[in-house]
């Protein structure tokens, strides 16, 4: 499973799409409610330098910050989705992990130097990123239901006896 989800998210990356359009974050919470700690940190760590390498490497420091937005979407899953899920859950997760993407990475854009470092550069950045902040925010949204709705539905299929009574 982990090397199916390394490879999905490194391939969206990939494929063409709507920008900041991609699962990645969405299998950050996943990895990080699903998976143990050690095998979850790899899952979008690998995705994003396997499909950095394909793509080409940028700003190391607005890489680095990119790198700890998604981080931030594992640790979410781990600590918000990994103990109980509802819901209510879901839906704070999937909102935190896009604003803890959307802060980071901005904020590494603007500590890299495509703004004025200055507070005004750095409101000037944020604004700058809302429109994405739409995109992103629809494919946590989709993604994230897709994969734990998924998920749900083959562990539930995978309960059921193979044989079953038919009643008539």
């Amino acid at each position: 499973m982990v090397v199916v989800l390394i490879l999905l998210a490194a391939a969206s990356r990939l494929l063409p799409h709507p920008p900041n359009f991609a699962p990645v974050a969405a299998i950050g919470l996943f990895a990080g409610a699903a998976l143990g700690r050690r095998t979850a940190w790899l899952v979008p760590l690998a995705a994003l330098l396997l499909s950095d390498a394909f793509l080409g490497f940028y700003h190391p420091v607005s890489m680095l910050f990119n790198y700890a937005g998604f981080a931030a979407c594992l640790l979410l899953g781990s600590a918000i989705l990994g103990p109980a899920r509802s819901f209510g859950r879901f839906a704070g997760a999937t909102l935190s992990s896009a604003v803890a993407f959307f802060a980071l990475s901005n904020l590494g854009m603007w500590v890299s130097g495509y703004y004025p470092r200055t507070f005004a550069g750095l409101v000037e950045c944020y604004v700058a990123a809302l429109p994405f902040f739409r995109n992103t925010l629809l494919s946590d949204v989709l993604y994230t239901a897709a994969l734990f709705g998924g998920w749900a539905l083959l562990r539930s299929a995978t309960r059921r006896p193979a044989t079953e009574s038919v009643r008539g």
